[in-house]
């Protein structure tokens, strides 16, 4: 009983001594510690979105964002040798600023654009932010970085200019590198090159010579053809008429050249012939009703991606001479030489090339044209040459277009069309050639070709508008 009395004095006196040691104040130094500790602790708010973190240079604990923390942060190693290095992952959307400065095309599109619109008014209200949220950010990061890395990239443009050292397309027509291929590997055997039994080669065996082809920039060509139409009338025909046979040849030859970089040259010889027979004609055996002698050729450099700086010269006459009839008479219209033109022009080429179709359009602001007529027995004035001269100098503008269209794998149109004017006469020209191709040798072909020129002598009770027209069946072939 004793000892129970005194282990209970012993209990009382130790708690007394314990609940005094709470009561006693702290010293100064101890306190003002806890202050701070007290001070430098983040409400459970900011901890959310801010940290707490020494600062090397003032030795004080700062405030630092967890956003600033996890990008910026990571490259403190660089001036700071305290701090440790920090993996750093590659992001290929700010490729732009580390690669050498180059001009972009994004830059000066994003700033050349016109992004405003018309205000809508919204009726229908958008539930699917509601229903359906999900982060957008992971798929618009492209959409995010693109407008912060031109602005970027277009102060260093304006700026600093002379910093830049390349462009986007020398960069894109460099060849990739890749980093899983090691250079000077050799390239793996085929199971074929390791069974294969090596042959050893006979003593008489002659050197080899390694012949290099270089590319053949030059495409040649050409088409031909040879058109008939007949007809017989008896001479009891009870509604009259007479019989004619008609024959047409048709020869196209074409070289061309392209380097597929700059430089294109077109050269294209062109002849045409054809004869008329009436066995009521009495004088002549037969007449020409078609003849055509051309010769040309156009060089470009391109300019832009289908236009070229040109150059073009035309040469054309004919074969034969021709006669036209005057009621019982014929006269000569016509003939080698007589008329002969002569026509060289400077000027922009549009050209548009594809599966169906190739288009030509040959803009020349400045032509010169020069006609001459050899022979004295033809009247001058027809090809608005002054009486008792041979030739005749104009200087104008020329328009030509050219289309080839591949409608069908049996019906092809081409077609040229000219207007040349020197400001006081017009001088123009449209050829269609509709082909109906019936097999590889056999064709029909309708051409017509319209023509307007009112620097001629015009005939009496017609106009400066003439027309010829010709359907025919034949020979067709090309090379």
């Amino acid at each position: 009983m004793k000892n129970s009395y005194i282990l209970a004095l012993i209990f009382a006196i130790v708690f007394n001594l314990a609940t005094q040691a709470q009561q006693v104040v702290l010293p100064r130094e101890i306190s003002s510690v806890m202050a701070r500790v007290k001070a430098d602790t983040l409400s459970t708010t900011l901890q959310q979105y801010l940290m707490l973190k020494l600062n090397p240079e003032t030795g004080r604990i700062d405030t630092v964002s967890y956003l600033y923390n996890r990008y910026v942060a990571e490259l403190d190693y660089l001036n700071d040798p305290t701090v440790p290095e920090r993996y750093i992952a590659t992001d290929a959307s700010y490729y732009k600023l580390f690669v050498p400065i180059a001009y972009f095309y994004s830059p000066i599109a994003r700033v050349s654009q016109t992004n405003w619109k018309p205000e809508q008014p919204d009726t229908v209200p958008v539930w699917n932010d509601t229903f359906l949220p999900f982060d957008k950010l992971k798929f618009t990061k492209l959409e995010r970085t693109g407008p912060v890395v031109d602005r970027a990239l277009m102060a260093v443009y304006l700026n600093q200019p002379e910093r830049v050292v390349t462009t986007e397309r020398q960069i894109r027509d460099r060849r990739a590198f890749r980093r899983d291929l090691e250079l000077g590997t050799k390239p793996r055997k085929s199971l074929l090159d390791l069974v294969r039994i090596e042959e050893k080669p006979e003593e008489d065996v002659l050197e080899t010579e390694l012949v290099i082809h270089k590319p053949n920039w030059w495409v040649t060509g050409g088409s031909s053809s040879l058109q008939l139409t007949q007809s017989y009338i008896s001479s009891n025909w009870y509604k009259g008429g007479q019989s004619s046979n008609s024959m047409l040849g048709n020869l196209q030859v074409y070289a061309n050249y392209n380097d597929k970089k700059k430089a294109q040259w077109e050269n294209l010889f062109e002849a045409r012939l054809g004869f008329q027979t009436l066995p009521s004609d009495e004088q002549r055996n037969y007449l020409i009703n078609t003849d055509l002698v051309r010769l040309y050729s156009k060089l470009g450099i391109q300019a832009a991606s289908n236009w070229y700086y040109t150059v073009s010269g035309e040469f054309n006459t004919q074969f034969a001479k021709n006669y036209k009839q005057d009621g019982d008479e014929y006269i000569l219209v016509s003939s080698f030489m007589s008329p002969a033109n002569l026509i060289f022009s400077v000027g922009m080429d549009y050209k548009l090339n594809k599966k169906k179709f190739n288009l030509s359009v040959f803009i020349s602001p400045l032509a010169y044209n020069l006609r001459y007529v050899s022979n004295g027995n033809i009247d001058v004035t027809n090809y608005g040459i002054d009486e008792e001269k041979k030739t005749l100098h104009d200087i104008g503008s020329k328009l030509q277009t050219t289309l080839s269209w591949k409608i069908t794998s049996s019906v092809s149109y081409d077609t040229r069309f000219y207007y040349f004017t020197s400001y006081k006469k017009v001088e123009a020209e449209w050829e269609n050639t509709f082909n109906f191709v019936l097999n590889r040798y056999l064709s029909t072909k309708l051409f017509i070709h319209a023509r307007y020129d009112d620097g001629v002598a015009r005939v009496e009770d017609k106009s400066y508008f003439q027309l010829k027209e010709l359907l025919s069946f034949g020979l067709n072939y090309k090379w």
